[in-house]
């Protein structure tokens, strides 16, 4: 832990925490204090002037970042016949129905993403209470009850990722690693950016973006200049 606030500590003189930076600037700085052993993930964090518990404030959709996040998800897919055989060869990791269903009600919950066939919403229903608190319920709105099985997986093999505000209006995500060029890094953060002001809900009043900053995993955050977004 000593170490980590050391790093944390140098990371922090060169970030003035009352300014706001462009993206370019942010990113480089970023990538100048990820000295960590590991490729630190950079994640960008927003606070909107939304409030979820009304659902004409809720914000949540996909956006496929350009760059993909660095990271390999695994899948898992509900699906039958031809629509299985259609996923494990778009790369899925795990593929059932009963027999999935069954695997996850014993415990097993090693994957990041779970799509279904709409014909299996009936067996993935009865997983709400397991799914629903980890945010892994397929979804149609979000693309994850569909019957392009094969799409939705490459899609998140790719590096589509999920977005969904929080109880206090804070939504984030990580958009790519340390490792990734500073072009990449802003094009990801753009895009992820880009797509939450179009998920702009109908009941947002007032501000609707208030603040946002990306962070590293050991590093502080840093606020971005909203009118450069």
């Amino acid at each position: 832990m000593a170490r980590k606030g050391k790093r944390y500590t140098a990371a922090l003189e060169n970030v003035d925490r009352d300014a706001v930076y462009t993206i370019e600037d942010a990113v480089k700085i970023l990538k100048d204090n990820a000295k960590s052993k590991f490729d630190e993930t950079i994640e960008v964090a927003m606070n909107l002037g939304v409030d979820p518990r009304h659902a004409d404030q809720m914000v949540r959709g996909t956006v496929s970042l350009p760059h993909g996040t660095g990271k390999s998800l695994k899948v898992a897919v509900f699906a039958k016949d031809a629509k299985a055989d259609e996923a494990r060869e778009a790369g899925a990791d795990f593929v059932g129905a009963e027999d999935l269903m069954e695997q996850i009600q014993g415990g097993m919950m090693d994957f990041d993403r779970c799509i279904a066939t709409p014909d299996m919403m009936g067996i993935v229903g009865r997983l709400g209470k397991v799914l629903g608190p980890k945010g892994l319920m397929p979804n149609p709105k979000l693309g994850t009850v569909t019957p392009d099985v094969a799409g939705a997986v490459q899609a998140a093999k790719a590096g589509q990722i999920e977005f969904r505000v929080e109880k206090m209006g804070i939504i984030h995500a990580g958009v790519g690693k340390a490792s990734f060029s500073a072009e990449q890094l802003q094009e990801n953060i753009a895009a992820f950016v880009g797509a939450i002001q179009q998920a702009k809900p109908s009941g947002a009043k007032g501000t609707y973006m208030k603040k946002v900053s990306v962070t590293s995993t050991m590093g502080p955050g840093i606020k971005l200049d909203l009118s450069a977004l």
